[in-house]
């Protein structure tokens, strides 16, 4: 059934040509609904509704349909409807317009509904406008089976999604035609949506979807799928479109803690806005200057976040998801909240001069991040400087803000000064500071010299002037300029101002003399130093050269214009002055002999007039006076008119005597009187007085031989009286009283006598013994004390004083009237006279020896080294003989008895062992209980080895080996069969060559400061010989030594050597005034040559000489040579290369007019003839410019590199004997050994102007630091001695021997130095 619809325009028409004639006979016949369009106006409509239908499954609705227009335009448009659920009528399913002809056509509609949905189909006709027509609807059936024409839709499901999310609904057809299908999507009270993809699942099945892109609540409804066939159409179940808000909480997090790195919060997840269920809670965190965000998934109800920098703010919120694609909603209230500040990680880094003004620096540093300030941070810059004087400056920090400053400036720097700069970071909650970094401001202008340190000694031609150094340096100072310029003179002739002079001084020099200057000026000096930036300000001074004596224009003296008995005529010629003006000439008269010729230079600064010097009773007086206006051309003046001259009377000659007449001039300037004399005349006395002269002359020559010849008598007299006594007195026996214990180690002064014959013989008495020496005055509370005999030990042994004299009972050696003991003081002439004619003196002693040794009667050939060298009998040591050996008991070994000055038997002198001798002279060793063995031979003599008696069949332990220069110290104990502990000491002395004697005794002597020595050291005799001086004033060395010559001239050397160390005051009286040590030292200041010990030649280079010598430690352990000459550089460095030096010490400054160059390469490669040197690095400061050399080796690859530090001392000027300060040398000897420590123990080239007096001192400085590390003494003595020995001119002046002593005070002084 179907019904007209109520709200449409007009009704459907039922036709039915049965019954009512057909309103056209176009129509066809039979029943039908029909609507005539000419009826009803345009855009009319009516509708017919069908019967609703509910059934669960794909209906097929069939009709007929009409479409008719007049002249074929269109009657309107017949359109189908399919209402679901009595909803919303929607839009149409199937329509259709236009003119189709007189003739019914068929459709077909697909309606799939599902239960419990019910749907009615619903018609439409639409009037167009045209001349009419006429729309019918005929045969409407609804079949069981599924149309033929149009597509059936399976069931179309619901889709559900988020919020701004893509929707799409999947409509699936089955068709059994083959003509084209549209597809649309349908909203229930909407447009049709065009179709997106259609796709064929199988032959009869289509796939068509529809995606909605973005959907939201606007979109949310009911949507079904429509198909469009040519001869039907099929409509879908309307599916719903569910669109789901993504949930966002209400309220923001709450903040449960904050840390420097963390935030703990509660999340507050309930309640949210949108839709459930929240399957998902989650975190995002970003920094509220940032533009990152991080997001943390979150299960638990509070979360702690990590990793976050300190002292940020953060914005914080939380988010909630939903099932489904984009079901994440919009983050939550946000909550704000900061970090804590946390200690910095570290210090500021990389720091470093962008810019170095003279007074200013600029830095930078590395870009500072929150990870390593952890807050906001504030940098302060600290920097100190030294301010001058040895002080430290600690100047308060510059603030250099945040992270975001990473340059700085210092303000008020002083120039060329090392700034000490430090950074530290800091916070709230702590600091960091920074290594501390070195940086250097560059030089500027120096400051002015102080006008009040400039001193000058003026002369008449020269001014000497001094100055300090400025008080601001402000760099180095390269030079002194120095300028002058007259501006006053009282000299009229002079023309001032005069052209002004300028002269250069190297920076060291701070004095000038000018020279060829002018009496009685003024100059106007100013001095000025000199940076690589300019000059500074000048200081001014204004210096008056002296006036000088003025000068008269007489070559000769001139004869007298006339003369008389009683008068003399004169030619008077005006004077010329020097600086002053003549203020006044005086006319001398002289009463004497006419012979006599005084000196021209002698003048009469306090003549008197006639009659006071006659009251006086003298012979000199004033004649005159003038003024010197009146002289001003040369004019006659007669001597004894009986005048008056500016008030001194001219009275008459005497014609009996003879006179000399002088012409006195005189200058005067500012309190300062030249005086300048001539003898003009000469008057003898008249011939009638000539004889009586004569005899009185010939009366005082007969006087003054009397008188001679009576004072040589009165002297022979007290000559012979003093002799007479002498005598007498050396015939009365006397003992001296018990001698206090002597200073010599682990030894006894005993007690001796003279016998008649030494007494006769010995010229010292105790009348004659001098006061206290000069160390005794030093002490002279020590005698008596048993602490101070290390001092008494050594004074008075040349004076021949006693002091503690040993008292003597039997002489124990035979001295006789041939061969008497020599006083110590006549020790020295004795000696150059046994020494000259080619040492003849002492070939006669030494072949007067008597012989008479009974030789041992046991020959064991076998336990000698030498078959013509056997023990004597008489003194051999015998050992314990062994079970089954009768011959067991010899070891070729003396006793040597010197009774009086030792114990007895104290020394034994042996050979050295051969190998099968080891275990006998060890055996003598414990048996004689001997502490101390000394070896003066090599372990090599003549091509034959000596065993060491260190080491054989015995077990040794060595404890200790000490080597110095020219010895060897070995601790040893044996230990194999014995209980006891005995340590023995061997002294290997190894300077001693295999003939003849050492060059020196300085290693054998006391003074060598070997800290464990057997008594002192020495050779026997040279000990006991120094005993004898000691107690007895005397040696006697003829008496005392069996040795071969060159020994017996050896002795008599050393002992003098050593009792002039012990008192060196009578010694050099011809030192006088004198600062040079050559005469005293036995040494010529001009011996420069090196003896031949120390003599040796640079390989293949035979005119180049250098010098070896030892250091306390080492031998040849310094070279030490001149400064190269411009064609010596390549000898130089050769000498270098070949002999491995690794230190070079420079002394003396460059002066190119003394051809004192640079030998060295400034930077990069420079080749020196065969050799290459390359410049590697170099630093400097006030006192030492220190460089690094590499000299490749390019012929021989596997020797590797050669590495040579330069060391140029800067604080030893010129002029100057000595450094300036002991505390710069130090510095020099520490970084030297501080380079040879990591170096190793290369030797060291020490060179100086002339190779002398400064490197000596250089070397005997190091030789006193090596003493004082070694072994806690110092003895400058047998440093400068031992450097001496070899080259005279070492250690040239007696400032430069006191220097040595402040070098070690200041090392002692200084704790950090050692």
């Amino acid at each position: 059934g179907y019904s007209q619809s109520d709200d449409d325009d007009f009704q459907w028409e039922l036709v039915s040509s049965s019954f009512t004639p057909r309103p056209s006979p176009d129509l066809p016949p039979g029943s039908y609904l029909m609507v005539n369009a000419s009826r009803h106006t345009p855009g009319q409509r009516a509708r017919v509704l069908l019967s609703p239908l509910s059934e669960n499954d794909t209906h097929c609705l069939r009709f007929s349909y009409l479409l008719s227009g007049s002249d074929g335009h269109s009657p309107g448009s017949l359109r189908a409807f399919v209402r679901v659920n009595g909803g919303p009528l929607g839009g149409a399913v199937w329509e259709l317009s236009g003119s189709h002809g007189h003739q019914w056509h068929q459709a077909e509609l697909a309606v799939s509904t599902f239960w419990p949905s019910q749907y009615q189909v619903l018609f439409e006709a639409e009037v167009a406008g045209g001349p009419g027509g006429f729309l019918g609807l005929d045969d409407i059936l609804l079949l069981k089976y599924p149309c033929s024409e149009a597509p059936h839709f399976s069931r179309l499901a619901d889709e559900e999604v988020n919020a701004g999310q893509n929707a799409s609904f999947q409509c699936t057809a089955a068709t059994e035609g083959a003509g084209p299908v549209t597809f649309l999507l349908q909203r229930q009270s909407g447009p049709a949506e065009p179709l997106a993809t259609v796709q064929s699942v199988s032959a009869r099945r289509l796939l068509a979807t529809f995606r909605l892109d973005g959907v939201g609540r606007a979109q949310r409804g009911h949507y079904r799928c429509l198909s469009q066939a040519p001869h039907g159409a099929g409509v879908s179940n309307f599916a719903q479109l569910l669109v789901r808000e993504p949930p966002s909480p209400a309220a923001p997090p709450q903040l449960l803690r904050a840390g420097p790195t963390y935030l703990l919060l509660r999340l507050n997840a309930q309640p949210f806005a949108g839709d459930g269920p929240v399957v998902r809670r989650a975190v995002e965190y970003r920094p509220a200057r940032g533009a990152w965000a991080e997001l943390h998934p979150v299960s638990a109800p509070t979360y702690r976040l990590w990793h976050l920098d300190p002292d940020t703010q953060y914005h914080v919120s939380v988010l909630l998801t939903r099932p489904g694609q984009g079901g994440t909603g919009r983050p939550g209230p946000i909550l704000v909240s900061r970090t804590k500040c946390a200690e910095p990680m570290r210090a500021p880094r990389g720091l470093a001069v962008t810019e170095s003004q003279p007074r200013q620096l600029h830095l930078q540093w590395e870009p500072l991040g929150y990870n390593v300030t952890r807050c906001m941070p504030t940098v302060a810059l600290c920097y100190r400087y030294n301010t001058g004087g040895g002080l430290q400056s600690d100047l308060p920090g510059l603030h250099a803000g945040g992270t975001g400053h990473q340059q700085i400036h210092h303000p008020d720097l002083p120039p060329h000064r090392h700034v000490h700069v430090r950074l530290t970071l800091s916070n709230p909650e702590g600091r960091k500071e920074g290594r501390e970094s070195v940086f250097q401001t560059d030089e500027d202008v120096p400051g002015g010299i102080m006008p009040e340190s400039l001193t000058f000694a003026p002369l008449e031609d020269a001014v000497i002037l001094r100055w300090a150094p400025p008080m601001e340096p402000n760099g180095v100072i390269t030079q002194y300029e120095v300028s002058s310029q007259s501006i006053e003179s009282s000299d009229p002739m002079l023309q001032v101002p005069g052209q002004r002079s300028t002269i250069s001084k190297l920076h060291n020099e701070t004095f000038h003399v000018f020279v060829d200057l002018l009496p009685g000026t003024t100059y106007l000096v100013s001095v000025r130093a000199r940076t690589t930036r300019g000059f500074g300000q000048a200081a001014l001074a204004e210096i008056t050269t002296n006036i000088s004596v003025p000068s008269f224009d007489y070559a000769d003296m001139p004869p007298p214009l006339a003369e008389t008995e009683d008068t003399i005529t004169v030619l008077l010629r005006p004077a010329r002055g020097h600086g002053a003006p003549i203020s006044l000439y005086q006319v001398v008269r002289r009463r004497g002999r006419p012979r006599d010729e005084p000196d021209q230079t002698r003048c009469f600064p306090a003549a008197l007039p006639f009659s006071m010097a006659l009251a006086r009773g003298l012979g000199v007086y004033v004649g005159a006076e003038l003024p010197a206006r009146s002289l001003q051309v040369a004019m006659p003046f007669t001597v004894g008119d009986n005048g008056t001259y500016g008030g001194y009377w001219n009275p008459p000659l005497e014609p009996r005597k003879a006179y000399l007449i002088h012409f006195q001039a005189t200058s005067r300037l500012r309190g300062d009187t030249r005086i300048n004399c001539v003898r003009i005349a000469r008057k003898a006395a008249c011939k009638d007085s000539k004889q009586p002269l004569e005899v009185a002359q010939g009366s005082e020559e007969v006087g003054l031989v009397l008188g001679i010849c009576v004072g040589a008598l009165v002297g022979l007299i007290l000559l012979l009286g003093v002799i007479v006594f002498a005598v007498r007195k050396g015939r009365k026996p006397f003992r001296l009283a018990m001698a206090v214990t002597c200073g010599r180690h682990e030894k006894a002064c005993m007690i001796s006598a003279a016998d008649r014959s030494f007494m006769d013989q010995s010229t010292l008495q105790d009348e004659e013994r001098p006061g206290l020496s000069y160390m005794e005055s030093l002490n002279p509370g020590s005698w008596g004390d048993p602490h101070s005999s290390l001092v008494n030990e050594s004074s008075g042994l040349l004076g021949g004083s006693l002091h503690h004299s040993c008292g003597r009972q039997v002489s124990p050696y035979p001295t006789g009237q041939l061969h008497p003991a020599v006083r110590v003081a006549d020790l020295l002439q004795h000696i150059s006279q046994m020494k000259t004619a080619e040492g003849y003196g002492f070939k006669q002693e030494y072949e007067s020896f008597f012989e008479g040794w009974d030789i041992a009667k046991k020959r064991e050939k076998a336990k000698g080294r030498q078959e013509q060298l056997l023990a004597h009998e008489r003194h051999r040591v015998k050992l314990h003989p062994l079970l089954g050996d009768p011959n067991s008991d010899y070891i070729n070994a003396n006793y040597v008895d010197v009774r009086g000055y030792h114990r007895s038997n104290h020394f034994i002198a042996t050979q050295g062992p051969k190998q099968e001798m080891v275990y006998d002279f060890w055996r003598m060793i414990w048996q004689e209980h001997c502490s101390s063995i000394v070896m003066i031979t090599k372990l090599v003599e003549v091509g034959r080895p000596c065993p060491q008696p260190l080491y054989g069949d015995i077990k040794l332990a060595l404890v200790d080996t000490e080597t110095l220069a020219e010895c060897v110290v070995r601790t040893c104990h044996p230990g194999t069969g014995y209980s006891a502990r005995h340590e023995v000491r061997q002294f290997h002395f190894t300077s001693w060559p295999d003939h003849g004697v050492p060059y020196h005794a300085t290693g054998l002597l006391p003074s060598s400061g070997w800290r464990h020595r057997p008594d002192r050291l020495l050779h026997i005799v040279l000990d006991v010989m120094l005993d004898m001086a000691e107690c007895e004033g005397v040696v006697d060395i003829y008496n005392c030594v069996r040795t071969p010559s060159e020994q017996y001239v050896f002795v008599h050397d050393s002992a003098y050597r050593e009792l002039v160390r012990l008192d060196p005051k009578p010694t050099r009286p011809s030192c006088g005034r004198s600062s040079r040590l050559g005469p005293c030292w036995g040494g010529t200041l001009n011996s420069a040559r090196p003896r031949g010990g120390a003599r040796r030649r640079v390989r293949s280079w035979p005119q180049s000489w250098l010098h070896f010598f030892q250091s306390y430690t080492r031998n040849a352990a310094f070279i030490i040579t001149p400064h190269p000459l411009p064609g010596t550089t390549i000898d130089f460095w050769r000498l270098v290369f070949d002999y491995g030096s690794t230190t070079i010490v420079m002394l003396n400054q460059l002066n190119p007019p003394c051809y004192c160059v640079c030998y060295w390469p400034d930077q990069g490669l420079q080749q020196f003839g065969p050799m290459e040197v390359e410049f590697l690095a170099g630093s400097a400061d006030e006192n030492l410019v220190t460089r690094l050399f590499r000299r490749p080796n390019r012929t021989r690859l596997q020797e590797g590199h050669l590495m040579v530090r330069h060391y140029q001392f800067l604080s030893w000027p010129a002029f100057r004997e000595t450094p300036e300060t002991a505390a710069s040398f130090l510095h020099l000897l520490t970084a030297m050994e501080k380079w040879q420590a990591e170096t190793g123990e290369g030797r060291t080239v020490v060179h100086c102007l002339t190779g002398g007096g400064r490197s000596g001192t250089f070397c005997a400085c190091a030789m006193v630091l090596e003493m004082i590390r070694c072994h806690s003494l110092v003895d400058v003595f047998f440093a400068a001695k031992m450097l001496r020995n070899y080259k005279p001119n070492l250690v040239e002046t007696l400032e430069q021997y006191h220097f040595c002593y402040d070098f070690a005070r200041e090392f002692l002084q200084v704790p950090e130095s050692r």
